[in-house]
């Protein structure tokens, strides 16, 4: 079944859905929420919560990392970020954060003009290693075949190659694009790849051997690819478009289970739950981790995106900051519009629903109800 429409007489267009367009539907059980398991495992690494936070410099720092993994959770560093350019990046994040709106892009790319340095790498992702949680770091594609072995030699537990959208088949007449299915087959650590945003997409991605596909394409808060480029992947469709190749890749391979993790337009704890609900095993967390009071943006929420020294595709926007990071993820919650107790929400829905797994939740029966505003 396509659920292709008319746009015109010379153009056909697939309908999608956004979160905001589906609802989940009760069951006729229920269950206590205190009996609900949010764990979740990819590779050898066990977590009490599906959550991943976006290796944004406005969500994640080396501390901030070290708190969501002692939370349960997994935080992300990004490895071209401030953190691994500046020996102490606080005024510069201060600065981002005081700046005009409309001297804010320009700034922000003065400032990414610093070079990463490898020794920052080694030494940020070894202050996260100490603390006992564990480690992940985040590279573009097209710096992960520069710096992946001083990654390596830092010792990374899982690896993030993290793009606006990521392929297996790069086609460049400019230099050697990196083979993925190579690069991933020469590594000793799970590697989590994306964005992906269709059926196909997604099944070469999990063919290269990744242990995990990142799912989103421009629908972040900080993000502008839908104006800027005209492509935007509703996220409703493209995690449930995502799921349907891993359940085929699973048979393709005789067994090779290839985790869906969601990624963008994710503001609220009801998106997070209909991303588990349409298929995803956890979701990837940007602006809803920047709200929290220890978040390095300092209530504010930007992108790599948005620094772009050529063509910048997203923008720093003020998040507001709501609570501390603990209540925001597990409560008591003092908001009621889905910034605080995430986990909480969770854990009701899927109560209130008769799930008591995640991978059982990702059955429920979900009805497409366009948004009213109401």
């Amino acid at each position: 079944m396509t659920n292709e429409i008319e746009i015109g007489r010379g153009k056909r267009g697939r309908r999608a859905y956004s979160f905001d367009d589906v609802a989940i539907v009760p069951s006729r059980r229920t269950r206590d929420p205190e009996k609900v398991s949010l764990a979740w495992q990819i590779d050898a690494f066990r977590f009490e919560i599906p959550v991943l936070a976006a290796p944004m410099d406005s969500v994640m720092s080396p501390a901030t990392a070290i708190a969501l993994g002692k939370a349960g959770g997994l935080g992300v560093l990004d490895l071209e970020g401030l953190w691994t350019r500046y020996e102490d990046p606080t005024a510069q994040l201060a600065e981002i954060a005081s700046l005009p709106r409309e001297a804010a892009t320009a700034r922000m790319q003065e400032i990414y003009r610093e070079p990463v340095k490898p020794e920052l790498i080694s030494a940020r992702l070894g202050e996260i290693r100490a603390a006992g949680v564990t480690v992940a770091g985040a590279l573009s594609p097209h710096r992960t075949q520069e710096l992946y072995q001083t990654v390596l030699k830092a010792g990374v537990d899982i690896f993030v190659i993290r793009g606006t959208t990521v392929s297996a088949e790069h086609v460049s007449a400019v230099g050697e694009p990196l083979n993925l299915k190579k690069f991933i087959y020469d590594l000793d650590v799970p590697v989590i790849v994306g964005g992906a945003s269709t059926y196909q997409a997604a099944l070469h991605l999990m063919r290269t051997g990744a242990a995990g596909v990142l799912v989103g394409f421009g629908g972040g808060a900080a993000l502008t690819t839908r104006t800027s480029l005209g492509i935007h992947a509703p996220m409703a469709t493209a995690v449930a478009d995502v799921a349907a190749a891993r359940r085929d890749y699973l048979d393709e391979s005789g067994g090779r289970y290839v985790h869906v993790i969601a990624d963008g337009g994710l503001g609220r704890s009801g998106d997070m739950v209909k991303s588990i609900a349409c298929g995803a095993d956890a979701f990837m967390l940007g602006a809803a981790l920047a709200r929290a009071e220890e978040a390095p943006g300092g209530g504010y929420h930007w992108g790599p995106e948005a620094h772009h020294i050529e063509l910048p595709r997203g923008e720093r926007v003020h998040v507001g900051t709501v609570a501390p990071l603990d209540e925001i993820l597990f409560g008591p919650g003092t908001h009621t519009d889905g910034t605080t107790n995430i986990m909480g929400a969770l854990r009701r829905s899927m109560a209130t629903t008769g799930y008591s797994e995640l991978k059982e939740f990702q059955r429920v029966d979900v009805v497409v109800s366009p948004y009213q505003g109401g």
